[in-house]
């Protein structure tokens, strides 16, 4: 056994070659399921990555967590097997399976031998599709989420994202945290978690994106074996939110020496067509240390944060511009105001094209170091899927990057950025700084 799951190891670390072209194919199985798939027989090895659409907004009102909570629980025994039965089969095949909830998505991963595919594939199928949500499991993993939230709350970082999205999203479910609270994680049943399983995991949301040693004639009958019994809909998506919160500060009093700061404003949404400018831009604002505007000015000119950056996030029903860092809290005021002078000035004046080369020479140039594993690449291929991207995007998306020019970055900048609606969210005791 040890010696089987060192191989899966070294399966799962296999590296494609470092290139931003990848072979990828379409397949449709018999029953209509579609994938994309890159194949690479080189180790006996698959990496499968599969999403559905709607995650943790798809909570139920006053069932905050439950989605979350569902998720723990699909590896934690299944048809006939136990979690314990469960986990030894799972052992004995060298599988490796992953459940993860996030808002606007949740994915199931997987990694298998292909002496093995076919046992995997059907443990899977019944982790997919006969959860048992045994209460003693529930119980366990409920008791798991429950010591992680408790922690949380004495986070200043969680505490300063929480504040920020329940201003900026008020009721929408983008404005709390998905895990949910300790009051509303204690309070869920059995059936609330049922409902959850029934409202997420259906045939109308689902993505699926495979790397490694299998072909499309093998793919097929192995998404329609994966998938047969799941329901063809689930719960209703939900609406669009915009980002609700003017420009200003607020202050989080918590006894610290150090104060956390979130920022930021609207967005742009990822099918935009000025997404690739404004993705230039964004990294000569915030970006990497060598290029980045606002760690020169903020940490290597005046020393008041280790580490600070921007970023755009173009979620599912909201876009926005955000950025984050810590200072003492006798100086994070100073910090505040550096950043709102960056702010404004890559909005009235741009950036200059010295700085536009240096971004796409690093985001030309990083591009290929993430394809470094079956796993990363079925990621990317899903990814790509729910956001709408043609097949050939890898091989066209450092072109579309060289292609923005200095007027078109400088037009996005003075669009994108709005220095007076910046707000900044801040927990800690900051010297000098108030809420208004």
């Amino acid at each position: 056994m040890k010696q089987i799951a060192l191989i899966l190891v070294a399966l799962v670390t296999f590296t494609l070659p470092a290139r931003a072209e990848v072979p990828i194919q379409e397949v449709t199985s018999e029953n209509g399921h579609t994938a994309w798939l890159v194949e690479e027989p080189a180790l006996p090895f698959t990496a499968l990555e599969i999403r559905f659409r709607g995650g943790t907004v798809l909570d139920r009102p006053g069932k905050r967590g439950s989605v979350n909570l569902m998720m723990g629980l699909l590896e934690e025994g299944a048809d006939d097997l136990d979690a314990q039965g469960f986990a030894e089969v799972r052992e004995a095949l060298a599988a490796s399976y992953g459940f993860d909830a996030g808002e606007d998505t949740i994915g199931i991963s997987a990694q298998f031998l292909t002496e093995n595919r076919d046992e995997a594939v059907a443990l899977l199928h019944k982790a997919l599709t006969a959860p048992r949500f045994d209460v003693t499991a529930i119980d366990r993993v409920r008791g798991q989420i429950l010591s992680h939230l408790s922690s949380r709350a004495t986070d200043p970082n969680s505490i300063v994202g929480d504040a920020f999205d329940a201003a900026a999203y008020g009721d929408h479910p983008y404005g709390s945290y998905d895990g949910g609270t300790v009051e509303s994680v204690t309070a869920l049943t059995r059936e609330d978690i049922l409902n959850a399983y029934k409202d997420t995991l259906a045939l109308d949301r689902i993505y699926v994106a495979a790397v490694g040693d299998i072909t499309a004639e093998q793919l097929g009958p192995i998404l329609d074996r994966l998938f047969d019994g799941l329901p063809q809909t689930g719960a209703a998506l939900p609406d669009r939110v915009e980002f609700g919160l003017p420009g200003g500060t607020t202050v989080v009093p918590f006894d610290t020496p150090q104060s956390v700061a979130l920022f930021g404003h609207d967005g742009i949404k990822r099918e935009d067509p000025d997404f690739f400018a404004a993705y230039v831009v964004n990294t000569v604002l915030g970006g990497p240390s060598s290029i980045s505007r606002l760690m020169n000015e903020v940490r290597e000119e005046r020393g008041l944060t280790y580490g600070i950056g921007s970023y755009l996030v173009p979620a599912e029903w909201t876009e926005s511009v955000l950025g984050q860092f810590s200072s003492q809290n006798a100086v994070i005021g100073e910090a505040i105001d550096v950043v709102r002078d960056e702010w404004a000035k890559i909005a009235s004046e741009g950036i200059t094209q010295e700085e536009l080369t240096a971004a796409q020479t690093y985001l030309t140039g990083s591009y290929p170091l993430r394809f470094d594993g079956n796993a990363n690449i079925a990621n990317i291929m899903v990814a790509m899927q729910l956001e709408g991207l043609p097949i050939d995007y890898i091989a066209t998306r450092n072109d579309q990057v060289m292609a923005v020019t200095l007027d078109e970055a400088n037009r996005v900048a003075s669009e994108l950025y709005h220095p007076d609606t910046l707000h900044f969210v801040v927990v800690g005791q900051p010297d000098g700084v108030v809420s208004n």
